[in-house]
């Protein structure tokens, strides 16, 4: 088992675009069991794999004791008005704001063996699959934050005692 440490805000690798997956081997199956690995402590709802310094598209789940992993996903759909959620990362560690997020997110990607997988759902499940696809991209969740909620987080990560 093997928990990898977590990149902060600031991080160059969480501000870049990741790549996909060209091949998969051995290497890349070692990448989702540290995923998996990673996410199941308790309190995590998902890992990108930037967030673990691999700028690859990759991430990991655990929403509600369900636990999986998707290579190459892509947001494909979302439906609903965003809505301002409360949100975290484990990337700007003691923050939490409302994120605008929609209700309802699909991403399509492939699994270990190649085979396509459609993830999709509502609520908590949702919110990760937009998060985690936002990571993916580069994007962090304060991005989706309003304007005065922004200013208020920025603020705190200048102030907090890991930046």
């Amino acid at each position: 088992m093997t928990v990898r440490p977590i990149r902060l805000f600031g991080d160059p690798v969480l501000r870049a675009p990741s790549a996909p997956i060209t091949e998969i081997d051995d290497g890349i199956r070692a990448l989702v069991q540290d995923l998996i690995d990673t996410v199941e402590l308790p309190g995590r709802a998902g890992v990108a794999a930037p967030q673990i310094g691999v700028p690859l598209r990759a991430f990991s789940w655990n929403i509600d004791g369900d636990i999986g992993y998707i290579l190459n996903p892509v947001l494909e759909e979302v439906s609903g008005e965003p809505v301002p959620t409360g949100e975290g990362c484990l990337s700007v560690p003691g923050l939490w704001h409302d994120a605008m997020r929609h209700p309802y997110a699909r991403v399509r990607g492939i699994d270990l063996d190649g085979a396509e997988r459609v993830i999709e759902g509502e609520g908590l499940l949702a919110q990760a699959l937009q998060h985690e696809t936002d990571h993916l991209d580069g994007m962090l969740y304060l991005s989706r934050l309003r304007p005065d909620d922004r200013k208020i987080a920025m603020r705190e990560v200048r102030e907090s005692d890991w930046f």
